[in-house]
């Protein structure tokens, strides 16, 4: 359910907002003047949302590249490939 508060409620109940975005995970929506003006989020529901557009988009290009070519992978050449660009990243 959707949380619905007036931007003042930044101002004055800045902590019963803080609370509940970190125990729910999810946002509250902040109107100014009765209409939508912002949303508020924590920080970790926050990244999460990014890495989980960051996965669509991937998944997405993918896609596309699928659709482009007809060359396969395995999945033990697809692992083999990440396990090669961790050992990469973290000699680094």
């Amino acid at each position: 359910m959707k949380m619905i508060r007036p931007v003042s409620d930044l101002r004055n109940h800045f902590a019963d907002i803080s609370k509940t975005v970190h125990e729910t995970s999810q946002p509250v929506f902040l109107t100014k003047n009765g209409y939508g003006d912002m949303v508020v989020l924590s920080m970790e529901a926050y990244e999460n949302l990014q890495l989980e557009s960051e996965i669509y988009t991937k998944l997405q290009a993918a896609e596309r590249e699928e659709e482009m070519t007809a060359a396969r992978c395995t999945s033990e050449e697809i692992l083999a490939g990440a396990e090669a660009i961790l050992k990469e990243n973290h000699a680094v």
